[in-house]
């Protein structure tokens, strides 16, 4: 067994890393309100740093009624104005305006598929693509198939959900699993 004091490069070292590394990146999620706050968050990160938004995950969740994206979808003018009052978050109201249309897309996703976990692990039918990489710098930004559901979810009405961003939501809710060998969640899909 590896050595819980081994962890990918990019969370050695930082312990505000710690938990997120050891408890969730790469972990299969299949609650929708959970795939919805990583995208979420994923958006927000645009252009910044993870940590950055790991730090005020708390205040997001605050502010974005616990990442209720039926609630979030009926946001009006008042509550947008609140949240770009609000310091604990990223106060980006084109990111903010995103949140509100992507929870309205995300429900007509719900609605045809029965769930949006449904419709997520379509593209791998259900399964977790495990990587293989020996170095953090081997781990691609984006691959075909975040282009792929990029694309989709794209038709589908969402913004801020470009390949890239895809792509870290696919590693963050546990479709690919992309632990670097050495690292002791390496293998691990719970």
């Amino acid at each position: 067994m590896k050595s819980m004091a081994i962890r990918c490069k990019w969370a050695s070292g930082n312990p505000d890393y710690f938990n997120y590394h050891d408890n969730e990146w790469g972990v299969p999620v299949h609650d929708d309100r959970k795939h919805f706050e990583f995208m979420l968050l994923d958006a927000f990160q645009a252009g910044l740093s993870w940590l950055t938004i790991l730090r005020k995950r708390e205040n997001f969740r605050q502010a974005f009624d616990n990442f209720d994206f039926e609630k979030i979808a009926v946001y009006d003018d008042a509550k947008i104005a609140e949240l770009l009052q609000n310091a604990g978050i990223v106060r980006n109201k084109l990111k903010i305006n995103a949140s509100i249309k992507n929870a309205k897309a995300f429900l007509k996703i719900r609605e045809a598929f029965g769930s949006f976990d449904e419709y997520i692990w379509g593209f791998t039918d259900g399964k977790v693509i495990q990587n293989h990489f020996t170095e953090f710098g081997e781990i691609p930004a984006k691959t075909e198939l975040s282009d792929a559901i990029s694309k989709d979810l794209k038709k589908r009405g969402l913004t801020f959900v470009g390949s890239t961003i895809i792509y870290a939501y696919m590693q963050a809710m546990g479709m690919v699993n992309d632990h670097t060998t050495d690292c002791y969640r390496h293998g691990v899909l719970h």
